[in-house]
């Protein structure tokens, strides 16, 4: 489950997020890229391939996409805190 008090400082704000590398209890992002690579229209990758949230979604399918992306992130570095 993704830390809400380790977000990565690009995130936009609202309920979608990932966390930051520099997250100790293991659950910060690991920059496989499987999310922005996948859904490269809500995440984006920092210069250090750390993924963060560049909009939010702003339809019900765009919410599924987004939970299939946090589904997928094998660190569970993705969270949601609607």
């Amino acid at each position: 489950m993704a830390n809400k008090l380790m977000k990565h400082s690009k995130n936009v704000n609202g309920k979608w997020y990932c966390t930051s590398s520099a997250d100790d209890s293991g659950e910060g992002c690991i920059a496989c890229g499987v999310c922005y690579g996948s859904l490269p229209s809500i995440f984006a990758e920092d210069e250090n391939g750390e993924a963060y949230v560049t909009r939010q979604p702003n339809n019900p399918s765009e919410e599924t996409l987004v939970q299939e992306q946090m589904d997928a992130c094998p660190i569970g570095a993705i969270g949601n805190d609607g």
